[in-house]
């Protein structure tokens, strides 16, 4: 009863509020006194007033008292009154006989002095409002600086109470106020802190986040009980006001899961209540357990968005759930309950975030059940198990039209004009028929979007299918296919990722020279430090310079040409002029080096070019682009696995303490670092890691957990002992255990073949015979032809990249694949369990 009672007070608090704010007949308002002494003798101890002094004529002060008069009955609510306190000609004291007083108000608790404010300070309503109860709640309310500041109060926090963080861009403004007014209602219940450090903003998020808005961070400090665990942190995603703020809490503070037993038309909760849509999560007696945990995982994603309810099937008598395994219920008075069959956790939250993705879901389903008929003869169609996550993203979104508009179509009769348009043209080659294509081309938009006026870069693209001789021609028989083309030189092939990010960063580093030739030593010395062209001042973070006498022609040509191969991955210059000495003994090197700036110039370390040949200088600028310690992302695992080294890997639910980040790094920087690759994986951002510790164990174990794999050999997977802190010594010691065969493996890894299942395929040479016999603007049926396999990428790799690149285009649904619990939501419905019939991935490390 007590506990539902103080659920209760925030409630009871803002009620009152309300009412507080509606105008009264005959409210006190402003109060005036005639002089200082008849103010002061009626001072109470331990009420609040803020008091201005002034003449009895002043027309300057007149701006300032029409504020704060307004202001007097909003700071009456919070029992602060506001007073005008006349000053008598002949009075000379503190507060009257100064002319710069005059120019002040002053906070008082009874006869003590709190705070006095500038009146230009006191500009409006809200900055009087929020700056007086900041003043009076100075104990309360912590104002930090640093992101040092905030973890320390965290720290204090874990295990106890919650915090509300609030970011405004500048105190007294109308978001200052509402944190303030909140802080006053919950101060009791949650610990508020403030700042107004942009730079503490940025430091608290993954983003990139609007510093002239106001955030609100609620962080969840009193679920966490162990020191090491981080605080989880919602975002309020409304604008910052009382009301946003006051619902924000409400939600905050209510159940995560409701476990139900009951009709699901008869639920009511408190998102319901606030208008915010309730998710059912089906469940039933045997996958409970696993259930709780998906329900829990939706509900931590969808916070201040959505509610989340366990509904069990063993409880419920309704025939609807048989089939289904998540239900919706709007807020919307008399409209009944959606009940839908949903592949994954991915697809629940996108059903809160879009309305129209219920509609979308039914007539999926459908088309799906009249297709499971033949679901047994196309188990064993081969094109089945070649990327059928990309098939199915592709299919889903068959209906949304892709934002083109600023990508040229290029035909046989524009092609060789159009590349004379532009300094650069970039051409995307692609077959309009083919999933992976199509999933690409959304990306190609969104890079179109975002490079839109940039100047010197033309996109287009080719339809393969319709101009099957023009791809010949340029030598494109696997699809998709980017091409930069650049006048007077040879074209450039991307053989990278196809993510946004990646293809922009791409084209955008192609539009300078690799190497970029220096002229002169400031200019060797200004590159160095990170004053580069524009065009690379938002790209990686190593900068590569090649440094070369008259006597080292071959190294330089080498370095060149690497240049040239390596051009749109990576920042390369070359210095050769006749002062390279002076530039060499400054490093402490000897022509022909290369100098290495990481993190803008902050260090330059200086590295001998013994070998002349290209591939040795590419397999060496690749080499050094790698982190000492990185962390594990679907996007980045290849460039680890191309190494061909094994594995020691920190497994982690969240960023891994200041004390382990210390100690692998040590392990990483020592004289064994290139033996294997130290690196860590955060599950949170990278939920796969779920997959692959049930890989690697038979249900997922205690984190953080270290362990050492080596996928090139044996597959055989060692843990460290979870008893001991993971220490450079205590590693450096268990390797030594293992290198002599004293430790046994916890698992070992099947000799299972982890290349694609079928073989690359040149699309071109299949489509040929057929091209004479069909127009080349006929867009044929599907039937028509037979399906082909899988392309490979415009680097020799399969269409999604290698085994790892496959999952880039949606790294979270690899859940799916590996069986990630608390990811996927095959065990509440069990005619899902049939669709685990698909090909390996190397997901799983």
């Amino acid at each position: 009863m007590a506990a539902q009672k103080d659920r209760w007070v925030p409630s009871l608090l803002f009620l009152l509020f309300c009412a507080s704010s509606i105008p009264r007949s005959g409210s006190v308002g402003l109060q005036q006194e005639p002089s200082p002494q008849h103010y002061f003798s009626g001072l109470e101890a331990g009420k609040a007033s803020l008091a201005f002094f002034t003449p009895s004529v002043s027309p300057g002060a007149q701006p300032f008292l029409e504020q704060i008069e307004s202001s007097a009955e909003a700071l009456q609510d919070y029992g602060i009154s506001v007073v005008k306190v006349n000053c008598p000609k002949e009075d000379v004291s503190r507060y009257c006989g100064k002319e710069n007083a005059l120019r002040k108000a002053f906070l008082f608790r009874g006869n003590r002095l709190i705070r006095e404010f500038p009146t230009d300070a006191l500009f409006d309503v809200n900055s009087i409002v929020a700056n007086v109860l900041f003043a009076l709640l100075f104990n309360e309310v912590k104002y930090v600086e640093t992101l040092a500041d905030l973890e320390n109060m965290e720290n204090v926090l874990k295990g106890k109470s919650n915090m509300v963080f609030a970011y405004v861009p500048a105190t007294g403004t109308a978001e200052h106020r509402a944190v303030m007014e909140a802080a006053f209602a919950y101060g009791t219940i949650h610990q508020f802190v403030l700042t107004t450090e942009a730079a503490l903003l940025k430091a608290t998020s993954h983003d990139d986040p609007d510093v002239s808005s106001a955030w609100l961070l609620f962080c969840h400090c009193q679920r966490a009980t162990d020191p090491g665990q981080p605080c989880r942190r919602t975002a309020l995603g409304q604008p910052l006001t009382l009301l946003n703020i006051h619902r924000h809490l409400k939600l905050m503070g209510a159940p995560l899961v409701t476990e139900v037993a009951e009709d699901p038309e008869k639920v009511s909760t408190v998102h319901l209540q606030l208008g915010l849509p309730l998710v059912f999560i089906l469940s039933q007696k045997e996958t409970h357990e696993a259930d709780r945990r998906t329900a829990e995982f939706v509900a931590w994603q969808l916070l201040g968005k959505a509610g989340v309810a366990l509904l069990s099937r063993d409880l419920v008598d309704l025939n609807v759930l048989h089939r289904s395994n998540v239900a919706l219920k709007t807020p919307d008075e008399g409209m009944p309950i959606q009940y839908l069959v949903l592949e994954d956790t991915d697809e629940v939250i996108t059903l809160v975030e879009d309305k129209n993705k219920v509609k979308q879901i039914q007539e999926d389903e459908q088309q799906q059940e009249e297709e499971e008929e033949d679901e047994d003869e196309k188990e064993n169609n081969n094109q089945d198990i070649q990327d059928d996550q990309v098939v199915e993203a592709v299919s889903r979104d068959k209906k949304r039209e892709l934002p083109l508009e600023q990508v040229l179509v290029l035909t046989e009769e524009n092609f060789h004009s159009s590349l004379s348009e532009a300094a650069r043209t970039v051409v995307l080659f692609y077959a309009s028929w083919e999933a992976v294509s199509l999933a690409v081309l959304r990306s190609y938009a969104e890079v179109a979007a975002r490079l839109q006026g940039t100047s010197g870069v033309l996109l287009s693209r080719l339809n393969c299918w319709d101009w099957p001789g023009l791809c010949s021609q340029q030598n494109v028989t696997q699809f998709p296919t980017l091409k930069i083309y650049k006048e007077g030189q040879q074209s450039v092939t991307y053989d990278g990722m196809w993510g946004t990010e990646e293809l922009s960063s791409f084209i955008l580093l192609s539009r300078v020279s690799c190497p970029l030739k220096l002229a002169t030593m400031d200019e060797a010395e200004g590159y160095l430090r990170g004053e580069f062209p524009s065009e690379l001042s938002s790209h990686h973070h190593t900068s590569f310079l090649g440094v070369f006498s008259t006597a080292t022609g071959k190294a330089r040509e080498a370095f060149e040409e690497a240049g040239n191969i390596l051009s749109g991955h990576v920042r390369m210059g070359i210095y050769f002029e006749d002062d390279t000495l002076a530039l060499s003994r400054k490093y402490s090197v000897s022509p022909p080096a290369l100098l290495l700036a990481r993190s803008g110039g902050q260090s330059v370390e200086g590295i001998a070019l013994s070998e002349h040949s290209v591939q040795d200088v590419v397999q060496m600028v690749r080499y050094e682009l790698l982190d000492v310690f990185p962390e594990i992302t679907v996007p980045n695992l290849p460039r680890y696995l191309r190494l061909g080294k094994p594995f020691l890997i920190l497994f982690s639910a969240g960023d891994i303490s200041q004390m382990e980040s210390k100690e692998m790094l040590k392990l990483a920087k020592g004289r064994a670092q290139r033996a294997f690759v130290a690196c860590w994986l955060n599950l949170k951002k990278t939920p796969v890691g779920h997959g692959i510790l049930r890989k690697y164990f038979s249900t997922t174990p205690s984190l953080p957990i270290l362990l050492w794999v080596n996928l090139h050999s044996g597959g055989q997977v060692f843990r460290f002992p979870p008893e001991q802190s993971i220490t450079e010594m205590s590693v450096l010691a268990w390797l030594e255990k293992l290198q002599a065969g004293l430790e046994s493996p916890s698992s070992t890894l099947s000799e299972e073949d982890w290349k694609p299942p079928l073989p690359a395929y040149d699309f071109l040479q299949m489509m040929e015979p057929s091209v004479p016999e069909l127009s080349p603007h006929t867009s044929p049926h599907a039937g028509d032809t037979p399906v082909p396999h899988p392309p490979k990428s415009p680097g020799g790799d399969t269409a999604g990249g290698d085994t790892a690149t496959r999952e880039e285009p949606s790294q979270e649904s690899t859940a799916e694949g590996v069986g990630s619990p608390g990811r996927d939501l095959r065990g509440t419905a069990p005619r899902l369990a049939a669709r685990d019939k698909q090909g390996k991935r190397h997901s799983e490390l």
